[in-house]
Formats: structure tokens, sequence, C-alpha cells
């Protein structure tokens, strides 16, 4: 019987695939010998941590522990307080000799003296009120030639100092208030209008207004200001003083 071709070839390579050359053996030890000490992948694990925003300060390691600041108690606090400063410098103004010199003097006199004053705040606008009368009788100016006008508050002064002013029946206007600051910024826009008003009144009309409101961060500093009302009058009564000298010397 003959022999199948197909078998024959089934059987050649069958064995070709079993029999290795020495070629091939030669290659595999070749690639072994390049992959030997080749680094490998490394294993993912979990991803570093991040540093804690404490452990970046300057003054602080990486990985040190983060102590927390205790927080002081409201009852260990210390009080904050404000404490009460001079408010002017000690001296007095000195104009060098051999020039002319205009001034005037607080005198009373024959002199009328408009008084406006507020009524909020009564106990401290009161005692401002007295301040100032005590001085103008002091300084001769008599009772029948004051004038007092009470207002709702210290917004109001100055409109009720210029129409004062306006009558041109007064040599002077004294302006007589207090605020105190509270929790919101009213105090900032009455104490602001009513200094700014009162010089107003004053540059429009030519008669001098003093500037006697006390503006307080607290009541307790008021019973050191008290004398602020005659010292307004004080200031009113040499301004008027100064001006009629001014037109005397004008006429001349």
């Amino acid at each position: 019987m003959a022999d199948d071709p197909r078998a024959d070839e089934q059987n050649s390579l069958s064995g070709s695939s079993t029999t290795r050359t020495p070629e091939a053996d030669g290659l595999d030890r070749a690639s072994e010998n390049v992959l030997e000490g080749w680094p490998t992948s490394p294993t993912p694990g979990p991803p570093p941590a991040e540093p804690d925003e404490g452990d970046v300060d300057g003054d602080r390691q990486l990985g040190a522990p983060v102590v927390a600041e205790q927080p002081v108690s409201s009852e260990h606090a210390p009080e904050t307080r404000i404490e009460t400063t001079s408010e002017h410098a000690p001296g007095s103004l000195a104009v060098p000799p051999g020039y002319p010199l205009l001034e005037g003097e607080p005198l009373g006199g024959r002199r009328a003296v408009g008084i406006v004053v507020c009524r909020f705040n009564g106990d401290i606008t009161s005692r401002l009120l007295r301040s100032a009368l005590d001085e103008l009788a002091e300084r001769g100016v008599e009772q029948s030639s004051i004038t007092v006008m009470p207002v709702p508050g210290a917004f109001e002064l100055p409109l009720a100092a210029m129409a004062l002013a306006k009558t041109r029946r007064f040599a002077c206007v004294v302006a007589l208030g207090c605020i105190i600051r509270g929790d919101t910024h009213h105090f900032d826009y009455i104490a602001g209008e009513a200094a700014s008003g009162l010089q107003l009144a004053a540059i429009e009309t030519g008669v001098p207004v003093a500037f006697g409101v006390l503006t307080l961060e607290r009541l307790d500093q008021a019973e050191v200001r008290i004398d602020k009302g005659a010292e307004a009058v004080r200031t009113a009564l040499e301004m008027a003083d100064l001006f009629a000298n001014l037109r005397a010397a004008a006429a001349r």
C-alpha cells in the first residue's frame, strides 16, 4: 500500500514544533541576558498623604503634630477701656514783635448772644447750658440780651444757628449739644453733619458760631467736659470782638 502524503506532512510539522535548533536556543539565552536586571514596574500603592497646612508653616516641620491653640475665655480676657487723653498741647501762641496785630477779647458788655441747645441727652445739655449762662454772666452779658433756642437734636443745630444769625440781632451764636457713640453709624453721620453745618452757618452769615457740641465714646466722658459750654461762650465772644475790631479798623 502506498504511503499517504498527508500523513508524512503531519509528521513533518509535528516534528518541527518539538525539535529546537541550536540557533533558537541561542536567541532565547540572549533575550534572557538582555532582560536580566531590567527595572520592573513599581507595584501601585496608596497615594502619599497630603501635608497638613499647619505642617508647612515655617516654624513647624513636616509630620510634626499640630497643637490647637486654646481660646481665651471671655471671663479672663483683659477689659478694654478707652482712657481720657489730653486734647491740646501746652503753651500759647507767640506772635513775633513788629507786626500789626488784630485780635479780640472775650468781652460781653452790651452784646446780644444767641444760644441753640439740644433737648436730646438733656441731662448733659442742661449742664452745658448752665455752664454757658454762668460764663456769660461773668463776662457782663445781661440776661435780657441772651436768647435760648432749644431744638430736638444735634442735627437741627445748624439750621437753628443760621436762623438766629440771619436776624442780625446777635453778635454771636453758641451751639450746645451732646452726641454719644452707639452700636450703629448714626454717631458718625450726626456728628459730622452738625460740625459742617454749624461752620456753614458762620460762613454764610459772617456771624461767629461757636461749636459747643460734645462728641463722646461713652457717657462717663461727659463729666470732665461740661466746661465746654463756658469754653464755647469765650470763643464766641472773642470772635465777635475780633470782628468788631476788624470793622473798626477797616472804617479808618
